[in-house]
This record gives C-alpha cells, sequence and structure tokens, in this order.
C-alpha cells in the first residue's frame, strides 16, 4: 500500500469514526443530555452543539460562522496540499500520519458546518433530532458542530487560595466538551509538537571551498 492509499485509508477512517458518532448522538441525544460511560462520573457522552471552532469556541455569530466555514474550507485546501506535497517529497511518516490526522479532523467539522443545518431539524425540550427532516434547522455553511465527549476528570475543585486572582475559586479539569474530529486535530498537532525534530529534519549544510 502506497502512502497515498495509506493516508486516505486513515482519513476515511477517521472521518467515518467521526460522523457515525455524530449522527448517532444528533438522533438518539436530546440536547443537553448525558450519559456516563461505564457509571463513571468524569467520563461521558454529553450532546451539545457549537457555532465556532474546534472544543466548542464561539466566533462572531451568524456572520463569524459564514467565515469560520469559509476559512475551513480554505484550509483543508492547504493541508489538502501540504499532504500531497510531503508524500511526493518521502516525508517522515510521523509528518504524513500527523498531516492525515489533522486534514481528517478539519474535514469531519466542516461537514458539520457545511451541511448539518440541511440535513437535521432542531426540536426543543427532550425530543430527539431527525435526520434528512423536512424542517431543517439552518441553509448551507451555518450548520452546527455536533460536540459529545466530556471528561471533567476533577470536578468542583478548589484553587489554594494562594493563587493570585483565582484563590479559592472552584475549577473543573478537563472542562471542554469535544468530538473525534477535535480529537484527530490535536493529536495530528501533538505529533508534530511532540516530534518535531523527527518530522521536520533539517538538511546538513556542507560547506563548499
Amino acid at each position: 500500500m502506497s502512502q497515498l492509499q495509506k493516508s486516505i485509508f486513515i482519513i476515511f477512517i477517521i472521518l467515518l469514526i467521526d460522523q457515525v458518532f455524530k449522527i448517532y448522538i444528533k438522533t438518539h441525544f436530546y440536547y443537553g443530555e448525558t450519559v456516563h460511560i461505564f457509571g463513571l462520573e468524569w467520563a461521558r457522552l454529553q450532546f451539545v452543539e457549537n457555532n465556532g471552532m474546534a472544543w466548542g469556541t464561539e466566533f462572531g455569530g451568524r456572520t463569524g460562522k459564514l467565515f469560520l466555514t469559509t476559512f475551513r474550507l480554505l484550509a483543508i485546501v492547504g493541508i489538502g496540499y501540504w499532504l500531497q506535497s510531503s508524500i511526493k517529497k518521502n516525508a517522515p511518516k510521523k509528518l504524513l500520519f500527523a498531516i492525515a490526522l489533522i486534514f481528517a479532523g478539519a474535514l469531519g467539522n466542516i461537514i458539520d458546518s457545511v451541511f448539518y443545518g440541511l440535513i437535521f431539524d432542531t426540536p426543543g425540550g427532550h425530543q430527539i433530532a431527525t435526520l434528512f427532516a423536512e424542517d431543517n434547522y439552518g441553509t448551507l455553511f451555518h450548520g452546527k458542530v455536533v460536540d459529545m465527549f466530556y471528561f471533567p476528570m476533577i470536578n468542583n475543585g478548589v484553587f489554594p487560595s494562594w493563587i493570585p486572582f483565582v484563590g479559592d475559586q472552584t475549577f473543573t479539569f478537563f472542562n471542554a466538551i469535544f468530538n473525534v474530529a477535535d480529537f484527530a486535530i490535536s493529536c495530528g498537532v501533538g505529533i508534530l509538537i511532540v516530534f518535531n525534530k523527527t518530522v521536520f529534519p533539517k538538511e546538513e549544510i556542507t560547506a563548499t571551498e
């Protein structure tokens, strides 16, 4: 199997897992519903949606949402070119794997942003959303990204009183709710940071007389 085929396979598998989770959560959970994984307090599936960037970050309302989706589409083209160029240059396998993860994660959230507003409704209360609903909730490029993984490992922790500004205040760690696509992007970026010297080897400069 060529490096291109391996990269496509990685991207396909991540996209498949990401979309299966999102569609399942969207069509089986009411908004805000929480289920504890294996009964653990700190491991949960919790259905939320966001209009913004990874890890639930918001960005500028409806106009910001359109700008962000357009930016994502342009970014995915750039990442795809980076992956193709790296394959042609026989780049290190760690680099190709990292780029494939980032590409798959970005594309996974783009699918939500571009299409979910057209194929889902958003009922209120404890009702469940319908796939391919006639009364869709949005328009092209204005879909909401589905998040579901929540791991509040430390809940209602308290900062020591000697810490300036936040002393004695409560906190939750880890407080972000994310999806498979977010995780793939984070893993890809993490590989680039941790294995920086391996994935971006410096070319040896030979002295010439």
